[in-house]
């Protein structure tokens, strides 16, 4: 008697949790991972601290390592000759330092300065181009990435531009809050020197949207930062 043969099933993989060395994974890049891809990768990335003010890169240096950020913000910031800086970026768990190497660069334009203390998965540049060759799913990622920071990029200044301070102030804080996974970011004034003066004081120095822009922890938190314009 013949029986019915079933059909295929699609195969599934559960995401690598940790590394071998035990430090939990919450980088989304790598959490994407297939099995194969990651047994390849994983060896070779190296877990480190990420400490705040911390400069993982300045413009024209060569990019000897790139990072898979597991937790805290990284702000990516175009520096000019006379030492001034504008952020351009914001890279958090969901993203990767190094885009450059993806493309076939050796050097990066911009700095990468750690803005919140946390911890990356390092790998050796001169490491990650040849796995890329053998990891398209790890280079497909990496690609959309690196459209994704341009799209940020071009949004920012598009914000920078038309917006008013006190949006201007709650698209960075949302966009902390986004990258590091939580509604309680560890801002201070000094981190967020990007954003323009204006954004604490007015010409009498009584405060500004410092007060409408806390930070709250719990469950609602996001809605009222997302409210604090209104």
């Amino acid at each position: 008697m013949a029986t019915k043969s079933r059909p295929p099933t699609k195969s599934s993989f559960k995401p690598v949790s940790s590394d071998g060395d035990g430090n939990h994974v919450h980088n989304q890049i790598l959490l994407d991972l297939p099995p194969t891809e990651s047994e390849m990768l994983f060896p070779k990335l190296e877990f480190v601290r990420l400490t705040t003010h911390h400069i993982l890169h300045e413009p024209g240096d060569t990019l000897k390592s790139a990072y898979f950020c597991n937790s805290g913000l990284v702000s990516i910031l175009s520096v000019f000759p006379d030492g001034k800086s504008v952020e351009v970026g914001l890279v958090g768990k969901e993203g990767f330092i190094g885009s450059p190497l993806i493309a076939g660069f050796r050097t990066s334009p911009t700095q990468a300065t750690v803005q919140v203390e946390g911890s990356a998965f390092r790998v050796d540049g001169e490491t990650l181009i040849p796995i890329l060759r053998q990891c398209p799913k790890l280079e497909r990622r990496l690609q959309q990435f690196s459209q994704v920071l341009g799209m940020q990029v071009t949004q920012i200044a598009a914000c920078n531009r038309l917006h008013e301070v006190t949006e201007r102030l709650a698209r960075w804080l949302l966009m902390s809050a986004d990258r590091t996974g939580s509604d309680s970011v560890p801002l201070t004034q000094e981190l967020m020197a990007p954003c323009p003066p204006e954004c604490y004081t007015k010409p009498d120095s009584s405060l500004m949207p410092a007060e409408k822009f806390k930070l709250w922890t719990g469950q609602n938190s996001r809605k009222r930062l997302a409210n604090a314009t209104a």
